[in-house]
């Protein structure tokens, strides 16, 4: 390791240990329940090293969120790259969003605390609107284009982008929340295939 990358991976991880704790905290106390002196103290840090990094505590939220929303994204693009709908346009388009459905869920189960952050702060009016656009079209810019090309062929309604994108992100949203309120039913088959043709219908032609 240089002598560079020991320079900054003190800072690095200061960093990181503030977005945990945080994350922590505003699933348990809520957002206006904690106070950066509080999420410094817990996160070993002085209150000036989180304003260092993070000028407001709306910001630190806003980092917060999108760097769990980059996180979920890197595992459920695996199954996306996996797909390769540009070399086989024939495979089914559908069962492709089911592998991605099946994925997301599997990633909210297995992250619990990270899955209640979506919950509580994905509508909030504390995320900056700049915030949510910039997770759903850059970081998961992947799933605008299985959409786009689901409209090519016919499969997916013509509804403006933009709003189906919405829908799409509350049919997930309405689906863990239903699984963190019933977690065994998560892993039933049934109510997992159900969840899925829930969404799908809300978006085939």
């Amino acid at each position: 390791m240089t002598s560079r990358a020991l320079e900054n991976k003190p800072a690095t991880n200061k960093r990181q240990a503030i977005l945990d704790t945080a994350l922590n905290l505003f699933v348990t106390q809520g957002f206006h329940g904690s106070s950066t002196a509080q999420i410094a103290r817990q996160a070993g840090v002085a209150t000036g090293t989180l304003f260092h990094h993070f000028s407001s505590k709306e910001m630190l939220l806003n980092e917060l969120f999108l760097s769990i929303k980059q996180e979920f994204a890197e595992d459920i693009l695996q199954v996306f790259q996996g797909l390769d709908l540009d070399t086989h346009p024939q495979r089914s388009l559908k069962a492709s969003a089911q592998k991605l459905w099946n994925r997301a869920i599997d990633w909210a189960i297995a992250n619990p605390i990270k899955q209640r952050f979506f919950l509580l702060y994905a509508l909030s009016p504390e995320l900056a609107v700049d915030v949510r656009e910039q997770a759903m079209n850059s970081i998961l810019g992947f799933i605008s284009k299985l959409l786009t090309q689901g409209q090519a062929m016919g499969e997916i309604v013509t509804f403006p982008l933009g709003l189906m994108l919405d829908n799409c992100h509350g049919q997930y949203l309405a689906s863990i929340r239903f699984f963190t309120d019933y977690p065994a039913l998560g892993q039933d088959p049934l109510h997992r295939e159900a969840s899925f043709e829930l969404f799908w219908r809300s978006i085939k032609a």
